[in-house]
């Protein structure tokens, strides 16, 4: 199995989950004691908050090219932004290293195509609902991508960041998060894609009238597929 590396910490509430999955996953394929193998860079999340709310990408692209540095130091054979919003730098981090980046967004492409969906709705933080670099990758994959009303995105992103990227998950919100859905479904939306990492932590399939895809464990179903290939 090739050595995972993971730039982690944005929000460590999802990182955990990253690593749960990577394990639990490598498990379920390998059977008995088995576990990933993997090295986990986490940044602190209020710096990179600061600079992507200032516009500051470039310095923040660069704290995630020098993590992707030091994970391939460490041994990491394929390096993983654990982030939707921060696949905004990915090209910067991709080119720091000479090891493969999986992109996430590709990664989700691919799961929504073979679910036979090719319109979806896309819930995530407001940089990644309304900025291209992510909506314009998965449309590049061949699907065509809708986002909530302005209101809905507000909404949306604040819950991210108040609530889910300090732990909390309120039922309130997740309320909020289920008329956002059925609003994007009355709009034509086959699935939706949980375009953040902390969203799976409040959100799953019981909650939507349409296929969700979690982008984690797509992230990671993906980067063990591509690790333990010969």
């Amino acid at each position: 199995m090739k050595v995972i590396g993971l730039i982690g910490g944005m929000s460590w509430e999802s990182t955990a989950e990253y690593y749960r999955l990577l394990n639990t996953l490598t498990r379920d394929r390998l059977g008995g004691l088995h576990s990933a193998r993997c090295v986990l860079y986490s940044v602190d999340f209020a710096e990179i908050e600061r600079l992507q709310v200032q516009g500051r990408w470039q310095e923040a692209g660069e704290i995630l090219a020098d993590a992707a540095r030091a994970l391939e130091r460490a041994g990491a054979e394929l390096v993983l932004i654990c982030t939707n919003t921060m696949h905004k730098v990915a090209d910067q981090v991709a080119a720091a290293v000479s090891v493969p980046l999986l992109h996430l967004a590709d990664a989700t492409a691919v799961a929504v195509r073979a679910a036979g969906v090719r319109t979806v709705g896309l819930l995530g933080t407001a940089f990644t609902m309304e900025q291209d670099f992510y909506r314009g990758r998965l449309e590049a994959g061949g699907l065509k991508v809708c986002v909530p009303s302005a209101d809905e995105r507000a909404v949306v992103h604040r819950i991210i960041y108040e609530e889910l990227c300090l732990g909390v998950v309120r039922d309130a919100s997740r309320e909020e998060f289920q008329r956002v859905i059925g609003r994007l479904v009355e709009r034509g939306a086959e699935g939706v894609i949980l375009g953040c990492t902390e969203i799976e932590l409040l959100i799953g399939e019981r909650h939507s009238p349409v296929p969700v895809f979690p982008t984690t464990r797509l992230h990671v179903e993906a980067a063990l597929r591509q690790a333990l290939a010969p």
